[in-house]
Protein backbone atom coordinates (compact mmCIF):
# COMPACT_ATOMS: atom_id res chain seq x y z
CA UNK A 1 0.00 0.00 0.00
CA UNK A 2 1.24 2.81 -1.36
CA UNK A 3 2.26 6.28 1.75
CA UNK A 4 -0.26 8.76 1.93
CA UNK A 5 1.68 11.34 1.19
CA UNK A 6 -0.97 13.82 0.27
CA UNK A 7 -2.94 13.32 3.73
CA UNK A 8 0.08 13.27 5.58
CA UNK A 9 0.95 16.40 4.05
CA UNK A 10 -2.25 18.08 5.26
CA UNK A 11 -2.11 16.66 8.11
CA UNK A 12 1.05 18.54 9.37
CA UNK A 13 -0.54 21.73 7.80
CA UNK A 14 -2.96 21.73 9.90
CA UNK A 15 -1.11 21.50 12.60
CA UNK A 16 0.72 23.72 12.04
CA UNK A 17 -1.61 26.11 11.50
CA UNK A 18 -2.96 25.04 15.14
CA UNK A 19 0.23 25.35 16.70
CA UNK A 20 0.69 29.08 15.29
CA UNK A 21 -2.52 29.82 16.22
CA UNK A 22 -1.60 29.10 19.73
CA UNK A 23 1.45 31.13 19.91
CA UNK A 24 -0.48 34.13 17.86
CA UNK A 25 -3.53 33.57 20.53
CA UNK A 26 -0.46 34.27 23.03
CA UNK A 27 0.83 37.01 21.14
CA UNK A 28 -2.34 39.13 21.43
CA UNK A 29 -2.58 38.34 24.95
CA UNK A 30 0.42 40.18 25.22
CA UNK A 31 -0.75 43.03 22.72
CA UNK A 32 -3.70 43.23 25.13
CA UNK A 33 -1.76 43.81 28.29
CA UNK A 34 -2.29 47.94 29.06
CA UNK A 35 1.05 48.37 30.84
CA UNK A 36 4.78 49.41 29.26
CA UNK A 37 6.95 46.65 29.86
CA UNK A 38 9.08 47.90 33.01
CA UNK A 39 12.31 48.39 30.67
CA UNK A 40 10.15 50.66 28.49
CA UNK A 41 8.62 53.10 31.54
CA UNK A 42 9.61 56.23 31.03
CA UNK A 43 11.66 55.81 27.37
CA UNK A 44 8.18 55.08 25.08
CA UNK A 45 5.97 57.80 25.89
CA UNK A 46 2.38 56.34 27.03
CA UNK A 47 0.59 58.13 24.10
CA UNK A 48 2.96 56.33 21.58
CA UNK A 49 2.28 53.08 23.52
CA UNK A 50 -1.42 53.44 23.29
CA UNK A 51 -1.26 54.12 19.26
CA UNK A 52 0.91 51.14 19.10
CA UNK A 53 -1.39 49.22 21.39
CA UNK A 54 -4.00 49.93 19.36
CA UNK A 55 -2.13 49.33 15.65
CA UNK A 56 -1.01 45.89 16.96
CA UNK A 57 -3.95 44.25 17.97
CA UNK A 58 -5.66 45.43 14.55
CA UNK A 59 -3.07 43.66 12.61
CA UNK A 60 -3.55 40.71 15.34
CA UNK A 61 -7.28 40.59 14.55
CA UNK A 62 -6.80 40.79 10.69
CA UNK A 63 -3.77 37.80 11.05
CA UNK A 64 -6.38 35.66 12.49
CA UNK A 65 -8.98 35.97 9.96
CA UNK A 66 -5.82 35.89 6.78
CA UNK A 67 -4.60 32.72 8.39
CA UNK A 68 -7.68 30.78 8.34
CA UNK A 69 -8.88 31.70 5.23
CA UNK A 70 -5.54 30.92 4.36
CA UNK A 71 -5.16 27.43 5.11
CA UNK A 72 -9.01 26.48 4.26
CA UNK A 73 -7.62 27.27 0.36
CA UNK A 74 -4.78 25.95 0.54
CA UNK A 75 -6.24 22.25 2.45
CA UNK A 76 -9.15 22.66 0.03
CA UNK A 77 -6.54 22.68 -3.27
CA UNK A 78 -4.55 19.68 -1.81
CA UNK A 79 -7.38 17.40 -0.48
CA UNK A 80 -9.60 17.94 -2.98
CA UNK A 81 -7.21 17.51 -6.20
CA UNK A 82 -7.61 21.26 -7.49
CA UNK A 83 -4.08 20.75 -8.47
CA UNK A 84 -4.41 17.87 -11.17
CA UNK A 85 -7.77 19.30 -12.08
CA UNK A 86 -6.32 22.74 -12.66
CA UNK A 87 -3.34 20.81 -14.15
CA UNK A 88 -5.58 19.22 -16.91
CA UNK A 89 -8.11 22.53 -17.36
CA UNK A 90 -4.75 24.32 -18.63
CA UNK A 91 -3.68 21.67 -20.78
CA UNK A 92 -7.33 22.10 -22.59
CA UNK A 93 -7.06 25.06 -22.86
CA UNK A 94 -3.54 24.97 -24.79
CA UNK A 95 -5.25 22.57 -27.11
CA UNK A 96 -8.26 25.21 -27.69
CA UNK A 97 -5.53 27.86 -28.13
CA UNK A 98 -4.11 25.46 -30.91
CA UNK A 99 -0.76 25.17 -29.03
CA UNK A 100 0.61 21.88 -28.17
CA UNK A 101 -0.43 20.78 -25.24
CA UNK A 102 2.56 18.06 -25.31
CA UNK A 103 4.95 20.79 -24.55
CA UNK A 104 5.83 20.88 -21.11
CA UNK A 105 6.67 24.40 -21.03
CA UNK A 106 4.36 26.09 -22.44
CA UNK A 107 1.85 23.52 -20.43
CA UNK A 108 3.56 24.86 -17.15
CA UNK A 109 3.40 28.72 -18.23
CA UNK A 110 -0.36 28.40 -18.70
CA UNK A 111 -0.27 26.45 -15.48
CA UNK A 112 1.27 29.66 -14.13
CA UNK A 113 -0.52 32.37 -15.20
CA UNK A 114 -3.85 30.71 -14.00
CA UNK A 115 -2.46 30.25 -10.37
CA UNK A 116 -1.07 33.79 -10.59
CA UNK A 117 -4.68 35.09 -11.92
CA UNK A 118 -6.38 33.06 -8.80
CA UNK A 119 -3.42 34.54 -6.41
CA UNK A 120 -4.43 37.55 -7.75
CA UNK A 121 -8.05 37.39 -7.45
CA UNK A 122 -7.73 35.97 -3.48
CA UNK A 123 -5.03 37.89 -1.77
CA UNK A 124 -6.21 41.14 -3.33
CA UNK A 125 -9.35 41.41 -1.20
CA UNK A 126 -6.43 41.12 1.81
CA UNK A 127 -4.47 43.85 0.45
CA UNK A 128 -7.05 46.37 -0.06
CA UNK A 129 -8.04 46.09 3.49
CA UNK A 130 -4.58 45.80 5.02
CA UNK A 131 -3.28 49.05 3.38
CA UNK A 132 -6.14 51.18 3.31
CA UNK A 133 -7.94 50.62 6.18
CA UNK A 134 -5.56 49.25 8.85
CA UNK A 135 -2.47 51.15 7.81
CA UNK A 136 -4.82 53.88 6.78
CA UNK A 137 -6.49 54.03 10.42
CA UNK A 138 -3.22 54.36 11.74
CA UNK A 139 -1.57 57.02 9.81
CA UNK A 140 0.53 54.85 7.82
CA UNK A 141 -0.69 54.65 4.41
CA UNK A 142 -0.05 56.98 1.52
CA UNK A 143 -0.40 55.05 -1.16
CA UNK A 144 -3.62 56.32 -3.69
CA UNK A 145 -5.68 53.75 -5.30
CA UNK A 146 -3.92 54.67 -8.61
CA UNK A 147 -0.52 53.92 -7.07
CA UNK A 148 -1.52 50.93 -5.25
CA UNK A 149 -2.83 49.10 -8.62
CA UNK A 150 -0.51 51.09 -10.39
CA UNK A 151 2.13 49.00 -8.63
CA UNK A 152 -0.10 45.68 -8.81
CA UNK A 153 0.13 46.17 -13.06
CA UNK A 154 4.11 46.38 -12.95
CA UNK A 155 4.52 43.57 -10.23
CA UNK A 156 2.47 41.15 -12.70
CA UNK A 157 4.27 43.19 -16.33
CA UNK A 158 7.46 41.75 -14.41
CA UNK A 159 6.48 38.37 -13.51
CA UNK A 160 5.27 37.79 -16.89
CA UNK A 161 8.48 39.38 -18.21
CA UNK A 162 11.04 37.79 -16.02
CA UNK A 163 8.85 34.40 -15.16
CA UNK A 164 8.68 32.60 -18.52
CA UNK A 165 12.61 32.12 -19.37
CA UNK A 166 13.46 31.03 -15.62
CA UNK A 167 10.75 28.47 -15.51
CA UNK A 168 11.82 27.34 -19.12
CA UNK A 169 15.15 26.87 -18.14
CA UNK A 170 14.51 24.91 -14.63
CA UNK A 171 12.34 22.40 -17.01
CA UNK A 172 15.46 21.97 -19.49
CA UNK A 173 17.53 21.57 -16.49
CA UNK A 174 15.62 19.02 -14.71
CA UNK A 175 14.89 16.93 -17.83
CA UNK A 176 18.50 17.03 -18.85
CA UNK A 177 20.04 17.18 -15.59
CA UNK A 178 20.91 13.54 -15.13
CA UNK A 179 22.84 12.67 -12.10
CA UNK A 180 24.21 16.31 -11.25
CA UNK A 181 20.51 17.31 -11.47
CA UNK A 182 21.26 19.21 -8.08
CA UNK A 183 24.27 20.68 -8.38
CA UNK A 184 22.90 22.39 -12.07
CA UNK A 185 20.06 23.51 -10.26
CA UNK A 186 21.55 25.05 -7.24
CA UNK A 187 24.50 26.69 -10.28
CA UNK A 188 21.60 28.12 -11.97
CA UNK A 189 19.31 29.76 -9.24
CA UNK A 190 22.95 30.70 -7.48
CA UNK A 191 23.95 32.60 -10.89
CA UNK A 192 20.30 34.04 -11.03
CA UNK A 193 20.37 35.64 -7.14
CA UNK A 194 23.04 36.93 -8.50
CA UNK A 195 22.32 38.62 -11.59
CA UNK A 196 19.01 39.56 -9.37
CA UNK A 197 20.66 41.42 -6.96
CA UNK A 198 22.75 43.47 -9.28
CA UNK A 199 19.67 44.18 -11.54
CA UNK A 200 17.11 44.67 -8.60
CA UNK A 201 18.45 47.65 -7.10
CA UNK A 202 19.35 49.32 -10.96
CA UNK A 203 16.54 48.63 -12.91
CA UNK A 204 13.48 47.20 -11.13
CA UNK A 205 13.49 49.16 -7.83
CA UNK A 206 13.40 52.30 -9.41
CA UNK A 207 10.24 51.47 -11.51
CA UNK A 208 8.35 51.44 -7.93
CA UNK A 209 10.45 54.58 -5.96
CA UNK A 210 12.61 57.36 -6.85
CA UNK A 211 16.07 57.21 -5.58
CA UNK A 212 17.89 60.90 -5.12
CA UNK A 213 21.33 61.86 -3.71
CA UNK A 214 21.38 62.59 -0.04
CA UNK A 215 22.07 66.36 -0.32
CA UNK A 216 25.45 67.75 1.37
CA UNK A 217 25.52 68.50 4.62
CA UNK A 218 26.44 66.98 8.11
CA UNK A 219 24.66 63.41 8.12
CA UNK A 220 25.85 62.86 4.30
CA UNK A 221 29.59 63.92 6.24
CA UNK A 222 29.20 61.57 9.09
CA UNK A 223 28.10 58.58 7.16
CA UNK A 224 30.83 58.94 4.77
CA UNK A 225 33.33 59.62 7.73
CA UNK A 226 32.49 56.43 9.40
CA UNK A 227 32.35 54.45 6.19
CA UNK A 228 35.91 55.64 5.49
CA UNK A 229 36.75 54.35 9.27
CA UNK A 230 36.10 51.20 8.33
CA UNK A 231 36.57 50.93 4.85
CA UNK A 232 33.16 50.02 3.56
CA UNK A 233 33.89 50.87 0.28
CA UNK A 234 30.54 53.21 -0.24
CA UNK A 235 30.11 54.58 -3.44
CA UNK A 236 26.71 55.96 -3.43
CA UNK A 237 24.32 57.50 -0.89
CA UNK A 238 21.01 57.84 -1.65
CA UNK A 239 17.01 58.39 0.13
CA UNK A 240 13.85 56.92 -1.16
CA UNK A 241 10.88 57.96 -1.82
CA UNK A 242 8.72 55.62 0.83
CA UNK A 243 6.70 58.77 2.22
CA UNK A 244 4.73 58.29 -1.32
CA UNK A 245 3.68 54.72 -0.15
CA UNK A 246 4.12 54.40 3.95
CA UNK A 247 5.02 56.38 7.16
CA UNK A 248 7.30 53.29 7.90
CA UNK A 249 10.68 53.90 8.12
CA UNK A 250 13.98 51.44 7.32
CA UNK A 251 17.90 51.59 6.12
CA UNK A 252 19.12 49.18 4.05
CA UNK A 253 22.59 48.77 2.22
CA UNK A 254 23.69 46.67 -1.26
CA UNK A 255 26.22 45.95 -3.52
CA UNK A 256 28.79 43.90 -4.11
CA UNK A 257 32.73 43.85 -3.69
CA UNK A 258 33.96 47.92 -4.08
CA UNK A 259 30.41 49.32 -5.12
CA UNK A 260 28.96 49.29 -2.14
CA UNK A 261 25.28 51.42 -1.63
CA UNK A 262 23.60 52.66 1.30
CA UNK A 263 19.83 53.48 0.94
CA UNK A 264 18.29 55.33 3.76
CA UNK A 265 13.89 56.10 3.67
CA UNK A 266 12.93 59.65 3.58
CA UNK A 267 10.78 58.56 6.28
CA UNK A 268 13.89 58.04 8.41
CA UNK A 269 15.59 61.48 8.04
CA UNK A 270 12.12 62.99 8.55
CA UNK A 271 11.50 60.65 12.15
CA UNK A 272 14.81 60.79 13.38
CA UNK A 273 15.74 64.65 14.10
CA UNK A 274 19.37 63.72 15.88
CA UNK A 275 21.76 62.99 12.77
CA UNK A 276 23.64 60.86 15.21
CA UNK A 277 20.70 58.19 15.55
CA UNK A 278 20.34 58.00 11.57
CA UNK A 279 24.68 57.01 11.80
CA UNK A 280 24.41 54.95 14.61
CA UNK A 281 21.53 52.79 12.79
CA UNK A 282 23.86 52.90 9.90
CA UNK A 283 26.70 51.76 12.24
CA UNK A 284 25.01 48.85 13.46
CA UNK A 285 24.01 48.00 9.28
CA UNK A 286 27.73 48.52 8.62
CA UNK A 287 28.31 45.85 11.73
CA UNK A 288 26.44 43.47 10.20
CA UNK A 289 28.87 43.81 6.76
CA UNK A 290 32.32 44.17 9.04
CA UNK A 291 31.26 40.90 11.06
CA UNK A 292 30.37 39.14 7.71
CA UNK A 293 27.05 38.18 8.89
CA UNK A 294 26.16 39.04 5.12
CA UNK A 295 28.36 36.58 4.10
CA UNK A 296 27.91 33.89 6.62
CA UNK A 297 23.98 34.13 6.19
CA UNK A 298 24.21 33.59 2.11
CA UNK A 299 26.44 30.86 2.06
CA UNK A 300 24.17 29.20 5.01
CA UNK A 301 21.34 29.99 2.27
CA UNK A 302 23.24 28.10 -0.70
CA UNK A 303 24.18 25.39 1.10
CA UNK A 304 20.40 24.32 2.23
CA UNK A 305 19.16 25.35 -1.32
CA UNK A 306 21.45 22.83 -2.73
CA UNK A 307 20.50 20.41 -0.23
CA UNK A 308 17.25 21.12 -0.94
CA UNK A 309 17.75 19.93 -4.49
CA UNK A 310 19.88 17.17 -3.77
CA UNK A 311 16.17 15.71 -1.59
CA UNK A 312 14.21 17.05 -4.48
CA UNK A 313 16.50 14.45 -6.93
CA UNK A 314 16.14 11.72 -4.44
CA UNK A 315 12.09 11.50 -4.86
CA UNK A 316 11.53 13.58 -8.23
CA UNK A 317 11.00 9.91 -10.08
CA UNK A 318 8.57 8.55 -7.36
CA UNK A 319 5.31 7.96 -8.91
CA UNK A 320 3.10 6.73 -6.02
CA UNK A 321 4.38 10.85 -4.80
CA UNK A 322 3.10 12.34 -7.69
CA UNK A 323 -0.10 9.91 -7.58
CA UNK A 324 -0.55 10.99 -3.54
CA UNK A 325 -1.50 14.18 -5.06
CA UNK A 326 -3.68 13.11 -7.75
CA UNK A 327 -0.98 13.20 -10.66
CA UNK A 328 -0.68 10.26 -13.40
CA UNK A 329 1.99 12.57 -15.20
CA UNK A 330 5.35 13.67 -13.58
CA UNK A 331 5.68 17.50 -14.79
CA UNK A 332 8.75 19.36 -13.45
CA UNK A 333 7.09 22.44 -11.86
CA UNK A 334 4.51 20.19 -10.36
CA UNK A 335 7.15 18.01 -8.52
CA UNK A 336 8.76 20.54 -7.67
CA UNK A 337 5.40 21.91 -6.02
CA UNK A 338 4.71 18.61 -4.17
CA UNK A 339 8.76 18.44 -3.18
CA UNK A 340 8.48 21.64 -1.15
CA UNK A 341 4.98 20.72 0.85
CA UNK A 342 6.24 17.06 1.46
CA UNK A 343 9.34 19.28 3.79
CA UNK A 344 7.48 21.41 5.44
CA UNK A 345 8.23 19.77 9.09
CA UNK A 346 12.03 20.80 7.56
CA UNK A 347 11.51 23.93 6.35
CA UNK A 348 9.81 25.01 9.88
CA UNK A 349 12.87 23.50 11.66
CA UNK A 350 15.15 25.57 9.50
CA UNK A 351 13.57 28.72 9.62
CA UNK A 352 13.19 28.95 13.34
CA UNK A 353 17.11 28.03 13.38
CA UNK A 354 17.58 30.79 11.06
CA UNK A 355 15.69 33.16 12.95
CA UNK A 356 18.12 32.01 16.07
CA UNK A 357 21.05 32.81 14.17
CA UNK A 358 19.45 35.95 13.04
CA UNK A 359 18.85 37.52 16.17
CA UNK A 360 22.10 36.61 17.30
CA UNK A 361 23.66 38.88 14.82
CA UNK A 362 21.49 41.67 15.50
CA UNK A 363 22.97 41.61 18.76
CA UNK A 364 26.30 41.29 17.75
CA UNK A 365 25.80 44.45 15.14
CA UNK A 366 24.29 46.21 18.47
CA UNK A 367 27.61 46.02 20.14
CA UNK A 368 29.99 46.37 17.50
CA UNK A 369 27.88 49.50 16.63
CA UNK A 370 28.11 50.49 20.35
CA UNK A 371 32.19 49.64 20.07
CA UNK A 372 32.21 52.53 17.79
CA UNK A 373 30.55 54.79 20.46
CA UNK A 374 27.34 54.67 19.01
CA UNK A 375 25.71 53.01 21.60
CA UNK A 376 23.49 56.13 22.91
CA UNK A 377 22.44 57.44 19.42
CA UNK A 378 21.75 53.62 18.48
CA UNK A 379 19.54 53.51 21.36
CA UNK A 380 17.73 56.60 20.64
CA UNK A 381 17.22 55.34 17.46
CA UNK A 382 15.81 52.11 18.32
CA UNK A 383 13.32 53.95 20.15
CA UNK A 384 12.61 55.93 17.71
CA UNK A 385 11.91 53.16 15.20
CA UNK A 386 9.83 51.68 17.49
CA UNK A 387 7.46 54.83 18.15
CA UNK A 388 7.21 55.73 14.68
CA UNK A 389 6.78 52.54 13.20
CA UNK A 390 4.11 52.04 16.02
CA UNK A 391 6.00 48.09 16.74
CA UNK A 392 4.58 45.85 19.51
CA UNK A 393 5.61 46.91 22.91
CA UNK A 394 4.88 43.65 24.57
CA UNK A 395 5.93 40.39 23.11
CA UNK A 396 5.37 36.83 23.72
CA UNK A 397 8.64 35.25 25.09
CA UNK A 398 7.44 31.95 22.81
CA UNK A 399 6.23 33.99 19.64
CA UNK A 400 9.00 35.93 19.44
CA UNK A 401 11.37 33.31 19.58
CA UNK A 402 9.56 31.43 16.81
CA UNK A 403 8.67 34.17 14.42
CA UNK A 404 11.31 36.99 15.20
CA UNK A 405 14.15 37.78 13.36
CA UNK A 406 15.40 40.36 15.45
CA UNK A 407 14.95 40.36 18.67
CA UNK A 408 12.40 42.56 20.97
CA UNK A 409 13.35 46.22 21.75
CA UNK A 410 13.44 45.59 25.24
CA UNK A 411 15.81 42.59 25.04
CA UNK A 412 18.24 45.06 22.58
CA UNK A 413 17.91 47.96 24.93
CA UNK A 414 18.60 45.60 28.04
CA UNK A 415 21.84 44.08 25.88
CA UNK A 416 22.79 47.70 24.73
CA UNK A 417 23.05 48.57 28.91
CA UNK A 418 24.68 45.35 30.11
CA UNK A 419 28.30 45.89 29.10
CA UNK A 420 27.79 49.77 30.88
CA UNK A 421 26.67 47.87 33.78
CA UNK A 422 30.16 45.70 34.36
CA UNK A 423 32.48 48.97 33.54
CA UNK A 424 30.60 50.73 36.34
Amino acid sequence: MAFPYMEAVVGFMILMYIFETYLDVRQHSALKLPTLPKTLEGVISQEKFEKSRAYSLDKSHFHFVHEFVTIVIDSTILYFGVLPWFWKISGDFMTIASLNAENEILHTLAFLAGVMIWSQITDLPFSLYSTFVIEARHGFNKQTPWLFFRDMIKGIFLSVIIGPPIVAAIIVIVQKGGPYLAIYLWAFTFGLSIVMMTLYPVLIAPLFNKFTPLPDGQLREKIEKLASSLNYPLKKLFVVDGSTRSSHSNAYMYGFFKNKRIVLYDTLIQQCKDDEEIVAVIAHELGHWKLNHTVYTFVAMQILTLLQFGGYTLVRNSTDLYRSFGFDTQPVLIGLIIFQHTVIPLQQLVSFGLNLVSRSFEFQADGFAKKLGYASGLRGGLVKLQEENLSAMNTDPWYSAYHYSHPPLVERLAALDEPDKKED
